[in-house]
């Protein structure tokens, strides 16, 4: 399954799931990060951490590890 991390600035995809332990998945939902949200990747750091993407109209930025939990299909 394709994750966050995979997604290339200027890509945009769609949620279809959340891994992690309780207390990541948790924070990642917190950031309005949940099921069927749409992102659109920004920009990534010179050396890949962290990922600035747009959800839900408004900016975030995450580290790598965050990203890897978020499962996502690409939009043509």
């Amino acid at each position: 399954m394709r994750t966050l991390r995979d997604v290339k600035v200027g890509q945009s995809c769609k949620v279809v799931g959340l891994g992690g332990g309780g207390a990541i998945k948790r924070r990642i939902m917190d950031m309005g990060i949940t099921k069927n949200a749409r992102i659109h990747v920004r920009k990534v750091a010179p050396l890949g951490d962290p990922i600035e993407v747009t959800v839900r109209g408004y900016e975030l930025s995450l580290r790598k590890d965050e990203a890897q939990n978020v499962q996502v299909e690409l939009e043509a």
